[in-house]
């Protein structure tokens, strides 16, 4: 366990203010108290309600989790009462001495978060992955020597949009693409956010990106720092591990980023490509879940943006029977539908997105229909299938109005898939 610096610990003579009761929140107030010092857990849906001049006056300090925008009239109160306010990734930070590479995209960033984790200690390297695979950096100072071991964080653009002491000695930045925009209002805004890891970077540090990141810069007038390293698909074609689950075109891109930062690091290449040949993508990241009688059954309940499912799409040469729709999370619907129709037979629309996308597939004179729930989707789409023919859960949007997350979108998808298949 490491030590609260001296910084930090003048200022928690009162007890801190935590907004959000999730895993983040929970992870800094057991850390305080493991600590010794007192905190208080403000959430929406908690005992804790609400928070205005009045709450703020109880405290010094005020540590948020990703979901609080800075936008949110709780963190305008804290900022105007003149609190110390630190997103949960920096105040893990503080704690955290040891090294950390960030890892952050529209796509890929989970992936390659684990992979790096499993490649490292493949090698003989002491590693973690964290921060929004699930396990908050803050959690770490209690569990791991920081000096032992290497933080790979996945950073989203809700952590990394007001970074102030995270410092990562490297960035891998996979790609870039549109989402959230609900959070961020303009693309720019969502692509400036990220850039803050670029800005926040330790000096010498290595910085890995995708094509579509130095074409965003170039678009924002932004400026990629000149020793920055970018990595192409072409480049690797020819290496990627035969039957490893970088051997597709989506994850191709993940290869050249984690070749270009393995070749910076000066560590041996045949390491990279042995961890490759027996790591396993994540559960709900494209995966097929069962076939029978030709029709094959697809999990890609992780895809929740659009760039995500245009690549899952283009993975099938047999017809496809599109399951998407979600919580809206901002972005042009008629342009996605434009470009995704030409890939799929017939689409099963489902959440708060679904009527408004069918009337976008009902212009196209594509095939669509409403679904109240996901198993409803699935039913209909088993009914419809004859093989050879794939039904794809790849959705597109957020989770959050049917469901408690992808993954659980993902395991409801696969156990009716699971039964359906066994009477096709």
């Amino acid at each position: 366990m490491s030590e609260f610096p001296e910084s930090l610990r003048r200022r928690l003579t009162r007890p801190v203010a935590v907004f959000g009761e999730g895993v983040s929140g929970r992870s800094v107030a057991e850390s305080l108290g493991s600590a010794g010092f007192a905190s208080v857990i403000y959430d929406e849906r908690g005992e804790n309600r609400q928070f205005g001049p009045e709450e703020a006056s109880r405290h010094d300090v005020l540590v948020y989790s990703p979901g609080f925008a800075q936008t949110h009239p709780w963190i305008l109160a804290a900022r105007r009462a003149g609190l110390h306010c630190l997103t949960e990734l920096d105040f893990g930070a503080l704690l955290w001495t040891g090294p950390a590479i960030a890892i952050t995209g529209t796509n890929g960033k989970t992936t390659i978060t684990e992979f790096l984790s499993f490649a490292f200690k493949r090698s003989g390297l002491d590693a973690i992955a964290c921060g929004n695979v699930g396990l908050p950096l803050t959690s770490l100072h209690r569990t791991v020597s920081n000096g032992a071991f290497v933080a790979i964080v996945e950073v989203s653009s809700f952590q990394a949009e007001d970074l102030r002491h995270f410092t990562p000695e490297a960035v891998l930045w996979t790609n870039f693409d549109e989402d959230h925009l609900d959070r961020h209002g303009e693309l720019e805004a969502y692509f400036r956010a990220k850039f803050r890891l670029v800005e926040r970077m330790m000096p010498g540090g290595i910085l890995v990106v995708g094509e579509s990141v130095v074409a965003a810069a170039r678009s924002f007038g932004l400026e990629l720092p000149a020793e920055t390293l970018v990595a192409t698909r072409a480049e690797v074609a020819d290496t990627v591990p035969a039957g490893s689950v970088f051997d597709s075109w989506p994850q191709r891109e993940n290869w050249a980023i984690l070749s270009k930062y393995w070749q910076a690091r000066g560590l041996p290449q045949r390491h990279l490509e042995e961890a490759a040949r027996l790591f396993r993508v994540p559960p709900h990241r494209l995966r097929r879940v069962v076939e029978n009688k030709g029709v094959e059954f697809w999990n890609d309940s992780k895809g929740t943006n659009f760039h995500a499912v245009l690549a899952a799409l283009s993975q099938f040469s047999i017809p496809v029977r599109w399951i998407g729709g979600g919580k809206w999370k901002g972005g042009d619907l008629a342009r996605f539908v434009r470009t995704i129709g030409p890939l799929l037979d017939s689409a099963y629309l489902i959440g708060e997105t679904a009527e408004e996308l069918k009337r976008h597939f009902d212009e196209l004179g594509k095939s669509a229909r409403c679904y109240p729930s996901l198993q409803d989707a699935v039913v209909a789409a088993a009914k419809d299938a004859q093989g050879p023919a794939a039904i794809l859960l790849s959705p597109g949007f957020s989770s959050f109005d049917q469901f408690r997350g992808y993954a659980e979108r993902g395991v409801v998808f696969e156990r009716a898939a699971l039964a359906l298949a066994r009477v096709l």
